[in-house]
Order: structure tokens, then C-alpha cells, then sequence
């Protein structure tokens, strides 16, 4: 790092505020999908069909193996949403 790079040390003692976000929207997101999941309201393969993806991609994100991409928090969330509404 150069001595004045006044961003990389910015960073490294503050953190990043828009990566520190979209970790908290996976781990909301990951959390309202396990529990809509363990109150049979939609199953993995029926998440996995609404989104067109694999089954084993969602068990990934689940476990936290694989963190969602902003498209793809919009797309769960409205996956999700339109589950919800049904029930």
C-alpha cells in the first residue's frame, strides 16, 4: 500500500460499508429462506424451479458456501414474496 493512499487506509480501518451490507442482505435473506423452508411453505426444488438453478446451488447458499449476488437476492426475495402472498 502506498503511503498515501488515503482510500486503502480508509478501508482498512473502516471497513467497507457496501460489502458489510450485502453480507447482512445474505445472511437475512439465507435466514428467511431456511425458515420458510422448515415451515414446508415452498421446498428447495420448488425454490430451485421458481429461480431456474440448480437444487444443490441453494443448499450452498444455505450453508453460507456461496453468498448471493445482488440480482440474485432480488430474484429470491421476489421468489419469496410471491410464496408468501400465497399462504
Amino acid at each position: 500500500m502506498e503511503e498515501n493512499d488515503f482510500v486503502a487506509i480508509w478501508l482498512e480501518e473502516s471497513g467497507n460499508p457496501a460489502i458489510e451490507e450485502l453480507t447482512q442482505l445474505n445472511q437475512d435473506l439465507a435466514s428467511k429462506t431456511s425458515k420458510m423452508l422448515a415451515n414446508n411453505v415452498l421446498s428447495e426444488n420448488d425454490l430451485a424451479i421458481a429461480l431456474d438453478i440448480n437444487p444443490d446451488e441453494i443448499k450452498r447458499w444455505l450453508m453460507g458456501r456461496h453468498p448471493f449476488s445482488l440480482k440474485m437476492i432480488k430474484e429470491i426475495s421476489g421468489t419469496l414474496a410471491v410464496y408468501t402472498s400465497q399462504n
